[in-house]
């Protein structure tokens, strides 16, 4: 029978960090061993601080097996827990140093690549600018569901994505839309498309097509407009998720392919591609700031959001960027 644990001040000072951080280490690598060499410390050291949590809660929290140890339900159950508490005295040593120093932190941020060119890059500059000292890492994270596990693991503190619909449904991810762009079709200036004055989807139908993979949002708008007019998804001569190398394929024949019309904004001129004259029957794509719901903001993450909000508006109103950044640096 599981032993209730009063919760009162005193229970919560018997529970040290040092054996959360044991039994976190453990029940991610699978073994005492494992954890003791990481920790440097013997594997006596690492049962007892384990030992010492399980007296607390009075529950088991790792099972132990001949190839070594996994978390019960009351361990993960914990581990989620530890890991937002960890994380939270993180947030609490980066708002101490920018209150030491103002300006000074760290963010790291996930992206989808292809907002990279049309969103990540002005608002990584516009930030840089006017907080240089706040360190950033800037990682891609291809799909919606890496996105949303990673947040989760509080690895980053934003993502920056095209929102598919599943990440809009998940109760713990809060996402802003910072503005909603539509989807175009693109080929280049020296295709044998380029020339049309009127093009219908039927008549892209047997195109050689360049496609983003199926589980993109990209490639799900497309795929929802050909069906709304009776059409299936066309056949894909080349599969990339790379944004820059569809276009840059696109340059070398009479391929097509869909971007979002921001990004064509940036990118057409330097790949010599032309937006072809098709109105597409679907929705505006949402881009959106995306972050693990109440979870505790520094001061350098609440400017991050705003700066994302100034280069989401700038977009949205097809106003130049870098105005946003000599306007600063007048300042």
């Amino acid at each position: 029978m599981v032993r209730k644990m009063i919760w009162t001040e005193d229970a919560g000072c018997r529970i040290k960090l040092r054996d959360l951080h044991v039994f976190l280490n453990a029940a991610r690598s699978g073994s005492m061993a494992q954890a003791a060499r990481k920790l440097g410390v013997s594997q006596p050291t690492i049962s007892e601080a384990i030992s010492d949590l399980e007296g607390t809660f009075g529950v088991k929290l790792l099972d132990r097996t001949s190839r070594g140890v996994e978390p019960t339900i009351f361990g993960k159950a914990l581990m989620q827990r530890a890991v937002a508490a960890f994380d939270e005295l993180k947030q609490g040593s980066l708002d101490i140093a920018f209150l030491a120093d103002s300006g000074q932190g760290e963010l790291r941020i996930g992206f989808q690549e292809s907002l990279a060119a049309a969103l990540v890059a002005p608002l990584i500059r516009l930030f840089a600018r006017r907080y240089p000292r706040v360190a950033l890492q800037i990682d891609n994270l291809p799909s919606a569901e890496m996105q949303v596990s990673e947040l989760r693991a509080r690895r980053y503190d934003f993502t920056l994505a095209l929102m598919a619909e599943p990440m809009a449904n998940e109760r713990d991810i809060q996402a802003e839309i910072l503005l909603r762009d539509q989807l175009a079709i693109a080929a280049s200036e020296t295709s044998v498309w380029a020339s049309r004055r009127k093009l219908s989807l039927a008549e892209l139908a047997g195109a050689l097509w360049v496609l983003a993979p199926p589980e993109t949002l990209n490639s799900n708008q497309l795929a929802e407009a050909f069906r709304k007019v009776g059409l299936e998804m066309p056949k894909a001569t080349i599969v990339a998720i790379s944004e820059p190398l569809r276009m840059l394929t696109l340059t070398n024949g009479d391929y097509v392919s869909a971007f979002t019309h921001s990004a064509l904004r940036v990118s057409a001129q330097r790949y010599n591609l032309t937006i072809l004259p098709i109105e597409l029957p679907t929705r505006p794509c949402p881009i959106a700031l995306v972050r693990l719901r109440n979870r505790t903001l520094t001061p350098a993450a609440e400017r991050f959001i705003a700066c994302a909000r100034e280069v989401g508006d700038a977009i949205a109103r097809n106003k130049p960027i870098e105005g946003l950044v000599k306007e600063h640096s007048r300042l």
